[in-house]
Formats: structure tokens, C-alpha cells, sequence
């Protein structure tokens, strides 16, 4: 049997290869773990639900009736009147503004009328009604 002499052994590698590999994957971690920490700035709305849902990705100006009936235009509260006058001034810029109605089913029927008929007597060609899709 052959002993090892203590005083020849080799100095301790440093091994760089895995060390890159354990340091990108905590970067990735700590990346993927703050992104699920950013608060979602959408308004807390329960959408009715219906089967013919579809996804719409284009970009468009939200207008929300609320369960207390309050109207916001993006996320600034607004009145019926001020609401008018914030649709006239997104289809100055451009026609073909796109819209989405998106109300609350606790709201009462007559209050969604009357902001759909806003946007029916400011001539809003592309207006698309937010619902959840049933499953």
C-alpha cells in the first residue's frame, strides 16, 4: 500500500466554470422572482363572463365603470360630462382610437348605457366590451 507523502499534495483547484454557472443562475432567479413582485396597476373590476371571448393586444384607452358606479377614464376618475370630453380629445388626436368598456357586473344596467351612449354620439368606431371568458 502506498501512503502519500502530506507535504506533496497539490494545492486546491479553483474551479471558474461552475461558479459562472451557480452565479447566472441566481441572477436568473433573482429576475424572474422580482418581476412577479411588481404590483399590477389595473383597477379591481369583476368582469361578467361569456363563451365568444376573445383577446384583443392592440393598445387602447380603458374606460371603467366601477361597482359604485364611478367612471374612470385610464386610471383618473372622471364624471359623465368629463368623460365626454377625455373621448373627444383621444379621437382629436387620432380617429382611430381604440376603446374598451370595462364594467363592473354589479353596476346597474342604465349607468353602462349611459356611457355607451357617449361613445354612440361621439361617432367611436372601434369600442370592444371587457368580459372573463368561461371556462
Amino acid at each position: 500500500m502506498k501512503l502519500r507523502d502530506r507535504r506533496i499534495m497539490e494545492n486546491p483547484r479553483l474551479m471558474i466554470i461552475p461558479m459562472i454557472d451557480v452565479i447566472f443562475f441566481l441572477l436568473v432567479f433573482f429576475m424572474m422572482s422580482t418581476m412577479f413582485m411588481v404590483e399590477q396597476k389595473v383597477l379591481p373590476v369583476t368582469l361578467p363572463a361569456a363563451t365568444a371571448a376573445q383577446v384583443d393586444t392592440t393598445r387602447s384607452v380603458a374606460v371603467t365603470v366601477l361597482a359604485d358606479a364611478t367612471l374612470r377614464f385610464g386610471e383618473e376618475p372622471v364624471s359623465l360630462a368629463a368623460l365626454e370630453t377625455k373621448i373627444q380629445l383621444a379621437l382629436s388626436g387620432d380617429r382611430d382610437s381604440r376603446f374598451v368598456l370595462r364594467a363592473d357586473r354589479a353596476v346597474a344596467y342604465g349607468r353602462v348605457v349611459e356611457v355607451l351612449d357617449i361613445f354612440r354620439k361621439l361617432n367611436v368606431q372601434r369600442l370592444t366590451v371587457a368580459v372573463e371568458q368561461q371556462p
